[in-house]
C-alpha cells in the first residue's frame, strides 16, 4: 500500500454545500490521495450550531464552532459558509497563516476580492473560487487560464438559477411571475427572502466576479448595472414569445468603446432582456445555467451544466481541492489576480443595445404618427411596430378603447433610448408603458 503525506483541510461551514463537500472528501479519501499524492486530512467542520440538521451522515466529532483553531491548523481551508463576515475575517486569517484558500462565495469576492488577492499575492498563497459563480459549471478556470492568451471579447450568460427556473415556467407553462415563484420556492430553488435572486443581486455579483477575470479588470460591484425580474408580468413573457423570443435574466459583460473619448472600456450589467429563440441560450431551461463567452481567437464557447446544488457545487470545490492540494505538494507560487489592464467602466447609459417598448395607446387618429415622432425627436430609428389586441381603460367616466403597440428599434445609445421611453410615458396617445426590454444576443 502506498503511504501518502497528509494534506489538512480545514471546512468553514456546514450547510447545503460543505455537508456534501464533507460527504465525497472522506467517501473518495483514497481516490483523491491517488489523484494528489497526498493524502487529504479533513482535520474539521466549523459551524455556527453544532445540533443543526446536515444533508449528509457525518461524523460528530468532526464538527467544532472554533474556526480559528481549525484555521491555524490547516493547510488548506475551505470556505462554504456564505456572507461577508466572519467569513472575510477567516480567509484573510487563513491566507496570513501559509494556508491555500477554496471559496465558493460570490458576495465576499465581488466585494472584497481586491483585498483577499492582495493578500493572498503578499505571501504566495492561492485563492480558488471556481464554485462561486456558476456552480458545477467550470468557467472561472477557462477565463483564468484557458483563455488568458486570448482577447475575450463578450461573456452573456443565465447565471441564476432561480430566476431562469421562474421566467422558464411562465414561457413554457404560462404561469404568473407569482405562481412561479411559488413553485421555485416550495421545490428550494428559491429562500423565503427571495430579494438577492429576484432582484438580482446574485446574478450582479457573479458579472462583476466574470467581467473582472474576462478583461483583467478590476468590476467594482457598484459599477454593475442590476435590474431584477419583479417587473416581468405574464403579458410581457406572451408578447415575446409572440415575437419569437424568450425573456432571460442576463448577465452581460463586454467591451465597449467609450463613445465620448473612443478609447477601449468595459461594462457590466444584469437585467431581463429578450433573446431570440435560436440562441443557444434560449434552450437553457430550468435552474440550469449557461455561460456564453465570445473570444477574439477562439470564437464562440458556451458552457452549460447546474448552476447550484449541494453535490454540484461541492464537485466545483473539490475540483479546486484537488488544484490546492497538488500546489501544496509540488510548491512554486500561487496564481495571482491579472487586473493589470485597468480599463475604464461605462454606465449603463454609454452602451448601445436594442428595445421592444410595449405601449397601451388609445384608439384614435394620430396616434401612430404621435409615438413615431418621440421616437424620431431622439433619435432613435423604429425598426417594427406591430398591433396587439384591443381592451379599454376607463377615461373621464368612460371607456375609451385602446390597443397594444409592439415596437422595435435599430441599435441606438441606451441614453437615448431611455429618453424616449420617458417621452412615451408622458404622451396624451399613451395609455401605459405596459414593458420596455433590452434586446441581446442578435
Amino acid at each position: 500500500m502506498i503511504e501518502y503525506r497528509n494534506v489538512r483541510v480545514a471546512l468553514l461551514g456546514g450547510g447545503t454545500v460543505g455537508a456534501q463537500v464533507a460527504r465525497l472528501l472522506l467517501e473518495h479519501k483514497e481516490e483523491f490521495a491517488s489523484r494528489v499524492g497526498a493524502s487529504l486530512e479533513l482535520t474539521g467542520i466549523a459551524v455556527r450550531n453544532l445540533d443543526a440538521p446536515r444533508s449528509a451522515d457525518l461524523p460528530k466529532e468532526l464538527f467544532t464552532t472554533d474556526a480559528e483553531s481549525l484555521i491555524l491548523g490547516a493547510d488548506i481551508v475551505i470556505e462554504v459558509m456564505g456572507g461577508l463576515e466572519p467569513a472575510r475575517s477567516y480567509i484573510l486569517q487563513a491566507i496570513n497563516s501559509g494556508a491555500d484558500v477554496v471559496t465558493a462565495n460570490k458576495a465576499l469576492l465581488a466585494t472584497h476580492g481586491t483585498e483577499l488577492f492582495e493578500a493572498a499575492e503578499r505571501v504566495g498563497a492561492q485563492l480558488y473560487f471556481e464554485a462561486a459563480v456558476a456552480g458545477a459549471i467550470p468557467i472561472i478556470r477557462p477565463l483564468r487560464e484557458s483563455l488568458a492568451g486570448d482577447r475575450v471579447k463578450r461573456i452573456m450568460g443565465i447565471v441564476n438559477g432561480t430566476t431562469n427556473y421562474i421566467l422558464d415556467k411562465m414561457d413554457t407553462e404560462g404561469s404568473s411571475f407569482e405562481d412561479a415563484l411559488a413553485i421555485a420556492t416550495e421545490l428550494g430553488y428559491a429562500e423565503a427572502d427571495p430579494t438577492a435572486d429576484i432582484d438580482a443581486f446574485d446574478a450582479a455579483q457573479k458579472a462583476s466576479i466574470l467581467a473582472s477575470l474576462a478583461f483583467h479588470t478590476t468590476i467594482p460591484l457598484e459599477k454593475v448595472h442590476r435590474e431584477g425580474i419583479r417587473e416581468v408580468t405574464g403579458k410581457t413573457v406572451e408578447l415575446a414569445k409572440k415575437a419569437g423570443y424568450v425573456v432571460k435574466l442576463l448577465a452581460i459583460c463586454e467591451r465597449l468603446t467609450n463613445p465620448e473619448t473612443g478609447e477601449e472600456a468595459v461594462s457590466a450589467r444584469v437585467y431581463p432582456a429578450l433573446i431570440s429563440r435560436e440562441h443557444p441560450l434560449a434552450s437553457v431551461h430550468k435552474a440550469n445555467n449557461a455561460v456564453f463567452v465570445e473570444a477574439e481567437a477562439a470564437g464562440s464557447l458556451m458552457f452549460y451544466g447546474a448552476g447550484a446544488g449541494g453535490p454540484e457545487t461541492a464537485s466545483a470545490v473539490l475540483g479546486d481541492l484537488v488544484s490546492a492540494a497538488r500546489r501544496h505538494i509540488i510548491g512554486g507560487p500561487g496564481l495571482g489576480a491579472s487586473t493589470n489592464a485597468n480599463l475604464p467602466v461605462l454606465p449603463i447609459s454609454a452602451i448601445t443595445t436594442r428595445y421592444h417598448v410595449t405601449l397601451s395607446v388609445f384608439d384614435r387618429p394620430g396616434v401612430l404618427a404621435s409615438v413615431a415622432d418621440v421616437f424620431g425627436q431622439h433619435g432613435v430609428s423604429v425598426e417594427l411596430v406591430e398591433q396587439g389586441t384591443f381592451g379599454s381603460e376607463a377615461v373621464s367616466g368612460e371607456a375609451a378603447p385602446t390597443a397594444t403597440l409592439v415596437i422595435g428599434t435599430h441599435a441606438a445609445l441606451e441614453s437615448d433610448l431611455a429618453a424616449t421611453v420617458s417621452a412615451l410615458a408622458q404622451l396624451d396617445a399613451v395609455s401605459s408603458v405596459v414593458s420596455v426590454l433590452r434586446v441581446e444576443g442578435a
